[in-house]
């Protein structure tokens, strides 16, 4: 074995391969902003959100959906400063009742590749993006990304624990 290739996929072997799983559409509720990698004002989105989110009615659980929707050719040529729609969102039954300065979303549902993550490693997104959808056999679906983050999800803790949803359809 060459002792270099090794060193390289080292790191990448802590990330367990995704469950394959078809997602229901869904309906959620909640704010977001316009941002890119380079600018990054996830953290301003989040304090925006945070102080509403127990007022929003009809909630089916406490989990957070940290969501982001990618022009069409995002990825086709990533470049960090490109904008991105950024959400924070929690899941609800219905959207009768909205708060002010809240936005419904409805996820369309579809196959998704969903990683479980721990930790504060983001470099599963580079293993992602960079070896598992080139070595699978899917490719990436224009459709959101998103991240759950649940009961186990503590920020900035090496502790933490949440899923990655990554929109997948065959090659």
């Amino acid at each position: 074995m060459n002792v270099n290739a090794f060193i390289f996929t080292l790191p990448y072997m802590k990330f367990a391969e995704p469950r394959i799983a078809e997602l229901s559409p869904k309906r959620l509720v909640g704010i977001h902003i316009t941002t890119s990698y380079a600018e990054n004002n996830t953290g301003i989105l989040w304090r925006s959100f945070m102080p509403h989110r127990n007022k929003i009615q009809h909630k089916i659980n406490n989990d957070l959906i940290s969501l982001q929707v990618f022009p069409f050719d995002y990825f086709q040529s990533f470049n960090p400063t490109t904008t991105f729609e950024k959400w924070a969102l929690v899941e609800v039954e219905n959207h009768d009742t909205i708060l002010e300065d809240m936005e419904h979303y409805s996820l369309s549902g579809g196959l998704y590749a969903v990683f479980e993550h721990k930790g504060m490693d983001t470099s599963i997104f580079q293993y992602i993006y960079a070896t598992w959808i080139p070595e699978s056999i899917y490719q990436l679906d224009n459709r959101p990304h998103f991240e759950i983050l649940g009961e186990k999800y503590k920020q900035g803790s090496p502790l933490s624990e949440e899923e990655i949803w990554i929109p997948i359809c065959l090659k």
